[in-house]
């Protein structure tokens, strides 16, 4: 197996309600899809990100729906300064996404905070404050 990730698909409650948040909230550029579609496709840079209603999903993986809690899982997103932290975070949350951990300086030497999406998948936006001793 190549050491790669193409495609994130995260399991959502409300389709429509969570293209909103990543295309219209986000700015995510969306794939053209048919209305009818159980499907959504954001191209990222490096990998796509997908949206597929969360009980299909779980089907589709042979697995239970009645998932709660920590799912073990986040995603991050690198900015290039403190500000951008702040600014990211502040735009999910107007989007309607849930500020989980204010941006603050971290044990790693970095600034970070998270924020949930609308079905919870937590998204960490992280200034990696590299140095170059």
């Amino acid at each position: 197996m190549r050491p790669r990730i193409t495609l994130v698909t995260l399991g959502v409650e409300d389709l429509n309600q969570s293209i909103s948040f990543y295309r219209d909230g986000l700015g995510f550029p969306m794939q053209d899809r048919d209305e009818d579609s159980d499907v959504a496709f954001f191209e990222l840079e490096g990998t796509w990100l997908s949206l597929y209603p969360r009980d299909l999903l779980a089907e589709d993986a042979a697995v239970s729906d009645d998932g709660t809690g920590f799912s073990g899982v986040t995603l991050a997103h690198n900015v290039p300064s403190k500000d951008e932290v702040e600014s990211l975070l502040a735009e999910a949350e107007a989007a309607g996404g849930r500020i989980v951990k204010p941006a603050q300086d971290v044990f790693w030497g970095g600034y970070s905070g998270y924020f949930a999406d609308l079905d919870g998948h937590l998204w960490e936006v992280a200034y990696p404050e590299l140095t170059d001793e």
